[in-house]
């Protein structure tokens, strides 16, 4: 089940990125923003659809589950390192970006140790609210250069604005996370057992 239709659409996220690079750095606004935002919008809906379809037509694979949030994360931290990178944002607002990106190493380490303990992770609805706002805040300020005005702030600001929110809740969901890892590490020293441990949202509840 390598390659069925969930994994197919996750790998597109995948190959999405490089293309989203491509357009910043080498297509000349406003044609090089808006490409590269319908490009990051596919990637971000693959993430909804391929959850979506492996559910509803009982496409579900251990390679699934493992190749999921491994996209997500390759496609946040490119996006951002890029938005930085072009000075797309700048000075202390690179602050929430740093945020997020020290957050995904952080998880994805945690993630390594409880894969190879009975440990679930379900997804919180927090975490959830944490990647929706995190996903729009990029696509805002993909566009930010030739997006339009929302009241008296710019499409760049209201990105700013939402990476902000984003980071604030990257360290709640990000503290819990954490903690109910150590409490695991802490418990293994006195006999096995499941223990809940809340997912960040990356994986998009994708069984």
């Amino acid at each position: 089940m390598l390659f069925n239709l969930p994994n197919i659409l996750t790998f597109s996220r995948i190959l999405a990125i490089p293309v989203i690079i491509g357009l910043l750095l080498f297509v000349a606004d406003p044609l090089g923003s808006w490409l590269a935002f319908s490009a990051y919008t596919y990637a971000c809906l693959t993430d909804f659809f391929d959850g979506y379809v492996a559910r509803a037509w009982h496409l579900q694979s251990a390679f699934g589950r493992f190749l999921d949030p491994i996209a997500d994360k390759l496609l946040i931290a490119s996006v951002l390192l890029m938005l930085v990178g072009i000075d797309r944002f700048s000075g202390l607002t690179v602050l929430p970006a740093a945020v997020i990106l020290c957050r995904e190493i952080l998880v994805s380490g945690l993630r390594e140790f409880l894969a190879e303990v009975p440990v679930r992770v379900p997804v919180t609805t927090l975490a959830k609210w944490k990647t929706t706002i995190q996903m729009l805040a990029l696509g805002f300020l993909l566009g930010g250069p030739v997006g339009p005005d929302f009241g008296p702030l710019t499409t760049t600001e209201v990105g700013i604005w939402g990476l902000w929110g984003a980071a604030v809740l990257t360290l709640i969901t990000g503290y819990d996370y954490l903690r109910a890892g150590l409490r695991h590490i802490i418990e293994t020293n006195h006999g096995p057992g499941e223990v809940n441990v809340p997912g960040d949202g990356s994986d998009g509840g994708r069984p």
